[in-house]
C-alpha cells in the first residue's frame, strides 16, 4: 500500500515536474515539499487541493488518502483501534444525518 507521500513523488516525477516547481506552486519552501514525500511532514488541507491540481490527481481520492493517513497514524498504536474506526465510522454518519 502506498503512503500519500508515495503517491505525490510517484505522480510528481511522471508528469516530469522537478521538486522546486511544485514547490513554487505550493508556495513552500523545497524541503517542506520533500518531507511530505518522504512522509515526515504531513501537508496541509490547502496543500492537498493545490496539489491535486497541479499534479491532476482526483481532489476527492486525494483527500480520503490524506483523512484515512492522518487516522491511522493517530491510531495505530492503539489496541483497540480497528474497533475505535467501527464506532467512529457510525459517528461520522450520524454527525453528517444531524448536520442537514
Amino acid at each position: 500500500m502506498e503512503t500519500l507521500g508515495q503517491i505525490l513523488k510517484t505522480k510528481r516525477e511522471t508528469k516530469g515536474l522537478l521538486l522546486r516547481q511544485v514547490a513554487a506552486y505550493l508556495d513552500v519552501d523545497q524541503a517542506i515539499l520533500s518531507k511530505i514525500e518522504k512522509g515526515n511532514r504531513k501537508p496541509t488541507k490547502d496543500n492537498i487541493y493545490k496539489l491535486s491540481e497541479i499534479l491532476e490527481i482526483d481532489k476527492e481520492n486525494l483527500m480520503i488518502q490524506f483523512l484515512s493517513e492522518k487516522i491511522a497514524y493517530e491510531i495505530a498504536g492503539e489496541d483497540c483501534a480497528s474497533q475505535a474506526l467501527k464506532v467512529a465510522e457510525k459517528k461520522v454518519k450520524f454527525i453528517q444525518a444531524n448536520n442537514k
